[in-house]
């Protein structure tokens, strides 16, 4: 699994670094982000996977969330992969909106055309990116944890509650958590999908709860802010939360008044989610 430096930088005596390989799952050349703490140089150590939202990249992340100084202290690799899959003839929403398409990969395994041969997001991060990170960092593969905002938090959501073995630890800032029943979902999974909303709720968080046969071992952090713009049409924290209490699913969602979807209310509770994350993963 060869992967081709683009740079790296010294940061709170670690090393973030950006990268780019090829992807078989996506067709295409993907591009992702690690930080690797300082004891990184001694050895493996736990992971904590970020999943990004709608028009974010590899950087946004590591840029904007203030993670870095928080997972040196508790010894977490943090990786950020790209939200969809990029580049020459990988198809794009062809009225060029941002919602769909190129920086909207929803995280999912596209059934549909032109979609299927590249949008398999859900193939690379769960197999393919896994596969990449043992062959070229110290990634302590038995301890990982999840976590992501708006459709990164969708992807949180459902590729930690279908991945159990992969996933110990799961969270969410601001997480769209039922995307059948919003606006973004109902586009994005019936263009890459196709109409049969059947097979929608593979991909729904709040439906696979409701389908669950085990309950996850460790409780589930949400953070949302009240102020969010996109809180009432979109996100639905409120149909998971239902969902949860009738299963069982051991659940903190914390609501916030006066906080927006962006980032400052990201980076304001990060160090709460990745002490969440450590605390499972110690």
């Amino acid at each position: 699994m060869t992967i081709e430096t683009i740079s790296e930088h010294n940061c709170f005596d670690g090393t973030l670094g950006f990268y780019r390989h090829n992807s078989t799952a996506n067709n295409c050349s993907m591009q992702f982000s690690v930080y690797q703490p300082p004891q990184a140089k001694s050895g493996p150590v736990p992971v904590v996977t970020y999943l990004a939202g709608l028009t974010c990249t590899e950087e946004t992340f590591m840029i904007k969330s203030g993670a870095q100084r928080v997972a040196a202290e508790l010894g977490l690799m943090l990786i950020a992969p790209d939200t969809s899959p990029r580049g020459e003839g990988v198809p794009d929403d062809p009225d060029g909106a941002w919602d769909f398409g190129l920086g909207a990969g929803f995280y999912l395994n596209a059934t549909q055309d032109p979609w299927n041969k590249h949008f398999n997001m859900y193939d690379y991060l769960t197999t393919e990116l896994q596969e990449t990170l043992a062959s070229n960092f110290p990634v302590d593969q038995s301890r990982q944890g999840i976590t992501g905002h708006s459709m990164g938090g969708h992807g949180a959501l459902t590729m930690g509650l279908k991945n159990p073995q992969i996933f110990t630890s799961i969270s969410a800032f601001a997480p769209i958590c039922s995307p059948c029943n919003c606006p973004w979902g109902e586009k994005a999974l019936g263009n890459y999908l196709g109409s049969d909303r059947s097979a929608w709720t593979e991909y729904d968080a709040t439906e696979l709860v409701k389908g669950l046969q085990s309950v996850p071992e460790h409780k589930i952090l949400i953070d949302q802010g009240l102020s969010d713009q996109f809180l009432g049409q979109e996100l639905h924290p409120h149909l998971f939360e239902a969902a949860c209490a009738e299963k069982g699913v051991a659940l903190e969602l914390r609501r916030h008044d006066g906080y927006d979807h962006g980032y400052f209310f990201i980076s304001t509770f990060m160090e709460d989610h990745l002490r969440h994350h450590a605390s499972v993963l110690q």
